[in-house]
């Protein structure tokens, strides 16, 4: 290796000089830019030359490096060397890849603990409450029963990614549990979408058209659609399984986008794909499905019928308003912050505004698994008394207590008359 030298810079630059001490091996020199090191072809054009054998021939002696203080003599390549603000931006860049780490700790533990707690509590009750109570069953019911089983599904895996964050995103576990809990978080996140945009579906076959299409609303049918959305998305979500762990420093890291530009680009077409066919397309059928039964339910002129009219608009709103709040945030802000990545053109200030506000949206996404348990609580009166039959009932009247009581009366308080369009009853009956 040897040292190419003897070029003068003002007395300001000396440190920054010796930073960017010119290396130079078979005729190339280099010197720091923004990325840390360039090289230059070409012969050198400086006049002299010394043979480096060792790499403590670099560190000259103390006194030395004094006179050259003194002197203002600094040793650089002919080439002149950039500007100080260029060497900054490699360190600039590197606080802005790490200045979201405390906040995405902070904000991850604290809101996937909440959401685990309320989520694994509402979905549990919900999910007991419906199998100890599995009797008459309608398509309803086996679509809301789905709900539930992906809703609770999606909050079994937060706690390990609270434990992560909680350590400062180290993984403590196996590859293989990273992988899963990653690919089980997005399977039950979209499973839960489907589950209920077939419910808007087969709500607004059963009210609009009561009697041309009833045979589309059944239990048989129910459930082969539910098979069918556990199958499509499990096997469109399986590129997810591809993000195991991976060292960085003394960090095990999991849950962390990846760093190969060809995993990048699967990112991209994998984010494209879950934009269209988990958000949009879904939005799309869930707004016109309860558009149709809003003009439905308004037709019916029965004043008897006017307070379950207003209830059931009122649950609609508030089913597609979570839906919104939910999921809108996270899909269109993730896109957008992969879209910026990809064209590396944004300031750090707006690359970071970005990251946090991705880190806030996806627990928010999550956290319509805890919003579904109220809304099946407030939607129908069939579920409210079938969780107060249960809590007061003895085991041996379960059944006895609910065929009695169930077998007119839960047919009215079905969630948006369901159950009585099942029937072919024509007349719109909501609660």
């Amino acid at each position: 290796m040897t040292v190419k030298c003897l070029t003068y810079l003002p007395h300001p630059h000396f440190y920054l000089g010796s930073l960017a001490a010119m290396l130079v091996s078979d005729g190339e020199i280099m010197y720091g830019n923004k990325m840390g090191i360039r090289t230059v072809k070409g012969q050198p054009r400086c006049g002299c030359t010394s043979t480096v054998t060792n790499s403590s021939d670099l560190q000259p002696p103390f006194s030395w490096v004094g006179w050259l203080h003194h002197t203002g003599l600094k040793f650089i390549a002919s080439q002149p060397v950039p500007p100080p603000v260029k060497m900054t931006e490699l360190f600039d860049n590197l606080s802005c890849h790490h200045s979201i780490d405390d906040f995405r700790n902070r904000v991850y533990s604290t809101l996937y603990s909440m959401i685990s707690i309320m989520g694994f509590v509402g979905n549990g009750v919900v999910l007991y409450v419906l199998i100890r109570t599995y009797r008459q069953k309608t398509a309803f019911q086996v679509y809301m029963l789905n709900l539930a089983v992906s809703d609770f599904l999606c909050v079994c895996t937060l706690p390990l990614r609270v434990v992560y964050y909680v350590h400062k995103g180290n993984w403590f576990f196996s590859d293989f549990l990273c992988r899963v809990s990653s690919y089980a978080l997005y399977v039950n996140l979209y499973c839960s979408i489907f589950f209920m945009t077939a419910m808007s579906f087969f709500r607004c076959i059963a009210i609009v058209f009561p009697v041309q299409n009833i045979n589309l609303v059944t239990e048989k049918k129910a459930k082969f659609v539910c098979v069918g959305i556990w199958i499509f998305v499990t096997l469109t979500s399986a590129p997810f399984l591809q993000n195991g762990t991976y060292q960085h420093g003394n960090k095990t890291k999991c849950f962390e986008p990846p760093e190969d530009s060809n995993k990048t680009k699967l990112v991209v077409i994998l984010d494209f794909i879950a934009l269209f066919l988990g958000f949009v397309f879904p939005f799309i059928v869930i707004t016109i499905c309860y558009t149709m039964i809003i003009r439905t339910l308004m037709k019916n002129s029965l004043k008897k019928n006017q307070a379950n009219r207003k209830k059931a608009i009122w649950m609609i709103i508030i089913v597609t308003a979570t839906f919104l709040v939910s999921f809108t945030p996270y899909h269109i802000l993730r896109t957008v912050h992969l879209h910026v990545l990809r064209l590396k053109s944004a300031s750090c200030e707006d690359t970071v505004y970005l990251q946090k506000s991705v880190v806030v949206t996806l627990p928010l996404a999550a956290s319509n698994c805890c919003f579904d348990p109220l809304l099946y609580f407030f939607s129908g009166g069939n579920f409210r008394k079938r969780l107060t039959t249960f809590r007061k009932a003895s085991s041996s009247s379960i059944t006895q207590a609910f065929r009695k009581k169930f077998s007119i009366k839960e047919k009215d308080d079905e969630p948006f008359g369901e159950s009585q369009r099942e029937n072919g009853n024509a007349s719109v009956a909501t609660s």
